[in-house]
Order: C-alpha cells, then structure tokens, then sequence
C-alpha cells in the first residue's frame, strides 16, 4: 500500500500544479500509510463505505483536495451508481477486483440527500441501472479518472475491493479537516 499512498499522493501534486498559478506557497499535508491501513481495516467490517481522511486547503484556500478510503464488498449485480456535480475523482485501487461502468445515463437518477454522501463527495446525484455506459474490469494497481458529471458505479465486485481516492475540489464543498 506504500506505492499506492504514494502514487495518489503524487497525483494530487501534479494535478494540484495546474491550479497553482497565483505564486501563493502552501504546505505539505502528509497522509500516513497507517493512518490509510487503519481507515481501511475499519471499512473492511462494513458491506461498503468511503470515508475521507483528509481535506487540505490548497493555495491558501484557492481550492480544497481530498483523500478518501473507499471499500466495497464482494457483490453481483449491482445496479447503482453517482455522479458529482462538482468533484473530480481520481482512483487508485489498492486491493481487489470489479467491473466499473461509467459515463451513458443512470435510471432513475435523484439528488443525493444522505448527509454522509454529501460530506465526502459532495453535491451528488443517484440512480440504478445505466444505459450506453462503458463497462471494463478494473483490479489492484488500476487508475481512475472521473470527471465532474460523469455517472459512475460497480456493476459487480470480484474480490474485495479498498481503493484509495483523491477529489479535486475547486469549489470547496469538502470541509478542511
């Protein structure tokens, strides 16, 4: 899991550079390997769940970044999916195996109102089944970009899966923690 904390952490740096164009300096916000070990451990005993580790303000406020621990459970058939109005996501799966959908619409899509939701992905939108999607296998060392707008979702977890997320929150929606 080192090169994964690595990786995304990498990623966040980079993608935060095209933001940084005011010369304002900030400071390094460091995310252990325990602290990513520990996040996931707990969301192991739990059928899914993301939870965010950290939010660092980024540029002095110019925007916010986010790194999450998400997991989900070895499951078929699953007709759900998101979309997020405002964050951009980007997945580095640490662990485990699935079939991602993404893009094409959702059925039955509504506003998210779960509080949870919200706090680490923001303004959301949910739904079921999607249509003209694209549909691929994605395993542990896999990346995943997912604009904002893109509906998203698992339509089967193989094995396990723990994967590590970065949102980039140029509307800060994300609260600093």
């Amino acid at each position: 899991m080192k090169t994964a904390a690595a990786l995304m952490i990498g990623i966040a740096l980079i993608a935060g550079a095209a933001f940084a164009q005011t010369g304002q300096r900030g400071v390094a916000t460091d995310i252990k390997k325990a602290e990513i070990d520990a996040l996931a451990k707990t969301l192991s005993t739990m059928p899914g769940g993301d939870e965010l580790l950290k939010v660092a303000s980024i540029n002095n406020g110019e925007y916010n970044v986010a790194v999450a621990v998400v997991h989900r459970a070895k499951a078929a058939n699953i007709a759900a999916g998101l979309e997020h109005s405002e964050i951009t996501e980007i997945y580095h799966v640490i662990s485990g195996s699935g079939t991602m959908v993404s893009g094409g619409t959702m059925e039955n899509v509504k506003p998210s109102t779960d509080p949870h939701t919200i706090s680490v992905v923001g303004p959301s939108a949910g739904g079921g089944k999607f249509t003209n999607a694209v549909s691929r296998k994605i395993s542990a060392g896999d990346v995943v970009i997912l604009p904002p707008g893109v509906p998203h979702g698992w339509t089967e977890v193989t094995d396990e899966l723990v994967y590590l997320v970065v949102r980039m929150d140029p509307h800060k929606v994300l609260k600093v923690k």
